[in-house]
């Protein structure tokens, strides 16, 4: 069973993550430096304003969970945090680290393509292509403590597939349309859009035609 998280606890629990990964030597984070963390406008989506004393209640309540740990350096009076979803000693939840990279991109940004993960993943971990994500994915969606992630329905107009983490719960995504089939003496008659369309653009034709007449005629009496 994996924990749970709103939207805001996931992107408080991946900017620790991405923190911890990129920049180990200002890690854990202070308060100050995990809203600005949270409120980056790269590598965000949404992009959000979160107040110190908005983060600092999300930080209380992931504490209380045992998903974060308040960790302050050897002679500093400012109280630091650390994430301890996965990866840490305290973790149950340990994954590679390119799973881990993929499963930070998700809970900062949603859900993603394969070749979207590639690029925004790599600065975290290493993938020789993109077939490295799909098998990644593949084993995150297999987990042995459960899915985390799920392919969603391909959608009009991309060529692949999203993935999204399941930290959230289950993913809503849209019902595709259902389309009714023509009868089949209309078999290969032109889309219903397609033939409102030439309708309209003949109706038009015809009013242009009417208006070139009617000033021809005036030209001609003057």
């Amino acid at each position: 069973m994996i924990p749970q998280l709103s939207a805001h606890e996931a992107r408080v629990l991946g900017s620790l993550i991405e923190k911890q990964v990129t920049t180990p030597e200002q890690y854990p984070l202070s308060l100050n430096a995990l809203v600005l963390a949270c409120n980056q406008k790269s590598n965000r989506d949404p992009v959000v304003d979160f107040s110190e004393q908005a983060v600092q209640g999300l930080i209380d309540a992931l504490i209380r969970r045992h998903l974060v740990l308040e960790k302050s350096g050897f002679g500093s009076r400012v109280p630091k945090y650390q994430q301890r979803l996965c990866n840490t000693e305290f973790s149950t939840l340990q994954f590679t680290a390119q799973q881990r990279a993929i499963l930070c991109e998700l809970l900062l940004r949603g859900p993603q393509t394969p070749g979207e993960l590639r690029t925004r993943a790599s600065r975290m971990a290493e993938f020789t292509d993109v077939s490295q994500v799909e098998a990644e994915l593949e084993q995150l969606a297999a987990h042995a403590s459960g899915p985390m992630v799920v392919r969603l329905a391909r959608e009009p107009g991309r060529r692949d597939s999203r993935y999204a983490h399941l930290f959230s719960g289950e993913v809503q995504t849209p019902e595709p349309a259902i389309v009714a089939a023509a009868p089949d003496s209309e078999t290969h008659a032109a889309p219903s859009g397609t033939a409102q369309r030439l309708t309209a653009l003949e109706a038009q034709v015809n009013e242009l035609r009417a208006q070139l007449e009617a000033l021809k005629q005036t030209l001609e009496r003057s």
